[in-house]
């Protein structure tokens, strides 16, 4: 695998390409990683379908949020460590701007929130999973089984459904790829760049410590910042599939005991799946709503940190290991039926949720079907085609 990027802007232009991605990455976890392909292997050219797929799937295993893990791993991939942060922040930093503000207006003023003048970014994210489908397929799934590990995938996933879904198929294309599949060919040097052992090791018990620790020291000093970050830190350790999937802890977490009303946790949950970026940031929107004056601020930061920060520890922890792993012959083929099994679940979620939630009418389709059609064959920038849509939608 290549080595990581050395020229001395290399850092800033990790930053710079994140942060145009978390002003237009429209769609939800799985539309990010189509943005993440198109962007950084099809036109970057920093990793290749096969490494991006592999951190995919490392991904996929780990706890929290899935799609900016890949954002941090590419990251880590480019210029290590401080290439990592510099995805994060650039990724999150839109985003998490926007939730932020948006708490204070609607706590501050009850502005009110109507989620139909959104739905035209929900039908350009069809465009965008249906693209990353479209490509990694060709690549991953170049014949009969590989492409069947990937039907039977999304099958399992769309049958079973959430977390044992998603787990069931990536386990079924490791096990068919271990019996029946070539170890596909892998980099001279076999590993993620830019991971260091000791580094992960710091990071796991760094991870360890904090989710046995901040329960602890919430209930002995009662705090609001240490109530606040032990909740969401906690939501991000122990939540499978990314954003979507922790909302319900959050809701459990703060609507009952009275921390947010029903109806500001609703709108921010709206409001965050309009937006660009990661659906996480969603937690800087509740920490702001939490507070008051400025310390409202402050806890939304906080909030922002403490749920992203155990996905990033892990993702430090898991780099090193699977980079060494992915050398081993048998891994390899496993990797090579994970890499179809991913596929699959990209097939799955581009049923449900993007396609049920997205296409109502003929004419979503259609504004659809020309989307794809402007980034497939005209190869238009993915921030023009989100821009055009949504301007389009309401005039149908």
């Amino acid at each position: 695998m290549a080595s990581p990027g050395t020229d001395r802007d290399s850092l800033f232009s990790v930053f710079l390409a994140f942060l145009t991605l978390g002003c237009t990455s429209f769609g939800g976890p799985v539309a990010h990683i189509g943005y993440f392909r198109t962007e950084f292997v099809e036109r970057r050219r920093w990793l290749n379908d096969s490494e991006y797929a592999d951190l995919v799937a490392l991904c996929q295993f780990l706890p929290g949020p899935a799609s900016s893990q890949v954002g941090m791993g590419i990251g880590l991939f480019r210029r290590g460590l401080p290439g990592s942060l510099a995805a994060w922040l650039g990724f999150t930093l839109p985003s998490a701007a926007l939730m932020i503000g948006f708490a204070l207006a609607l706590t501050q003023t009850g502005l009110a929130y109507e989620p139909e003048m959104f739905a035209g970014l929900k039908v350009v994210a069809v465009a965008v999973v249906a693209q990353a489908l479209w490509g990694m397929g060709k690549s991953l799934c170049p014949d009969r089984l590989t492409a069947t590990l990937a039907v039977i995938s999304a099958l399992l996933a769309l049958t079973i459904g959430g977390v044992w879904g998603q787990l069931s198929g990536i386990a079924l294309g490791a096990a068919a790829g271990v019996f029946w599949l070539k170890a596909r060919a892998t980099a001279t040097d076999g590993e993620f760049a830019g991971a260091r052992a000791s580094t992960g090791w710091v990071a796991l018990l760094l991870f360890a410590v904090l989710l046995a620790l901040l329960p602890f020291l919430s209930t002995q000093f009662g705090t609001a910042y240490l109530a606040l970050m032990d909740s969401f830190y906690r939501a991000g350790a122990l939540v499978f599939g990314g954003g979507h999937v922790v909302l319900p802890l959050l809701q459990a977490e703060l609507v009952p005991d009275g921390w947010v009303s029903p109806d500001v946790f609703l709108a921010g949950y709206g409001a965050a799946q309009a937006l660009p970026g990661p659906l996480f940031t969603f937690a800087g929107y509740l920490g702001t709503a939490i507070g008051t004056g400025p310390e409202a601020v402050v806890l939304g930061l906080l909030a922002l940190v403490s749920i992203f920060l155990p996905g990033f520890l892990l993702l430090l922890a898991a780099f090193p290991l699977w980079g060494r792993l992915r050398r081993q012959e048998t891994l390899r083929r496993a990797l090579s039926g994970i890499n179809a099994a991913v596929v699959g679940l990209l097939l799955a979620a581009l049923y449900d949720p993007v396609w049920t939630s997205a296409i109502a009418t003929a004419g979503d389709f259609a504004l659809a079907l020309a989307a794809f059609g402007a980034l497939m064959f005209w190869r238009l920038p993915p921030w023009l085609v989100v821009i055009a849509t949504a301007l389009i939608y309401p005039v149908l």
